[in-house]
C-alpha cells in the first residue's frame, strides 16, 4: 500500500516537516523524498516568490486484517453506527472482527443476513491485499455461536421428523457455512439424509428420509412403527446405534469459504 503527501513551506526543510506530519512520521523515517519546487524569494520583497514543495512517498505494508477492519469501519460510519467498537484478533490465515455497542442489531440484520453480507464484502477486500485466501469472520456478542446451536437443533429436529413421517422438509435459503451446519447435524441421525437445491441466493437445504435405510411402516392410528428395525432410539430421541459418515449431496467445495 502506497501513501504519499505533499508538504509546502518557506524552505525545503519546513516543507518536508509538513509532509511528514501529514503522514504521521518523523523526518528521520522519510526515505523517498522528491523536491517538486524550489523556494524563490520575492523580488524587491513585494513581487513573485514561491514556496518550496516536497513530496514524500511511503510503501506501507498493511495486513489484510487491518485493511478489512478499515473498510468495515467506513461502512459502519456511513450507516451512522459510529459508536460501535471494533476488536481485531488476527489468526493464522485469517482474522476475527468482534463488534459491540449501540445499534448492533442493525449490523446483525434479519437472521444474520446483514452480518453475513458485511463479512463477505470485508473478506473480498482482505483477499485482494496479498492475493491469497484470507478468512475474515465478523461476530458480535457470540451471535454466531448461538446461531450455530439453533441451526444444529433445527437440523436434528427435522431429521427425526423425516425418519418418523417419511416426509421431506425444505429449509429457507442459507449461505454455505450455515448449510454445512445443517448437513453435519443431519448426519448424526440414522435414517435421514440432507442435500442442497436451488442456485445462488436461493440455495437451500432439503432434509428427508434416507432412501438406503430399511423401510418402515407408520401406523397413524396408534402412532407406532411396524416392521423390522435395525436399531432404536433412546428416551432423548438420539439414535442408539452408530451412524456412518454421510457426505451431504451436491454441495461441492464451497464449505468454509464464507
Amino acid at each position: 500500500m502506497i501513501k504519499e503527501a505533499i508538504g509546502v513551506g518557506e524552505t525545503i526543510e519546513i516543507a518536508m516537516e509538513n509532509a511528514c506530519k501529514e503522514l504521521g512520521i518523523s523526518s528521520t523515517d522519510a526515505d523517498n523524498i522528491e523536491v517538486i519546487q524550489q523556494p524563490e524569494k520575492k523580488k524587491l520583497g513585494l513581487f513573485g516568490g514561491k514556496e518550496a514543495k516536497v513530496k514524500i512517498t511511503l510503501n506501507v505494508k498493511v495486513s489484510p486484517a487491518q485493511v478489512a477492519a478499515d473498510y468495515l469501519r467506513q461502512i459502519l460510519d456511513a450507516l451512522g453506527l459510529t459508536e460501535i467498537k471494533m476488536t481485531v484478533n488476527e489468526e493464522k490465515d485469517g482474522a476475527e472482527i468482534n463488534l459491540e455497542g449501540e445499534g448492533i442489531g442493525y449490523v446483525i440484520g434479519r437472521r444474520g443476513d446483514t452480518l453475513n453480507s458485511l463479512q463477505y464484502l470485508t473478506g473480498l477486500v482482505a483477499n485482494h491485499v496479498e492475493n491469497n485466501y484470507y478468512r475474515i469472520s465478523i461476530n458480535t456478542g457470540n451471535y454466531r455461536e448461538k446461531r450455530e446451536k439453533t441451526l444444529e437443533i433445527l437440523g436434528k429436529k427435522l431429521a427425526y421428523k423425516a425418519v418418523k413421517t417419511g416426509v421431506k422438509s425444505n429449509l429457507e435459503p442459507m449461505n454455505p457455512y450455515e448449510r454445512r451446519i445443517i448437513h453435519t447435524a443431519v448426519q448424526k441421525v440414522k435414517g435421514a439424509v440432507s442435500w442442497s437445491e436451488g442456485e445462488n441466493m436461493f440455495r437451500h437445504v432439503v432434509i428427508g428420509p434416507d432412501p438406503d435405510a430399511p423401510k418402515r411402516n407408520y401406523d397413524n392410528r396408534n402412532r407406532n412403527y411396524r416392521g423390522r428395525r435395525s436399531g432404536g432410539y433412546s428416551k432423548s430421541g438420539e439414535s442408539t446405534i452408530s451412524t456412518p459418515t454421510r457426505e451431504p449431496i451436491n454441495e461441492g467445495s464451497l464449505y468454509g469459504k464464507l
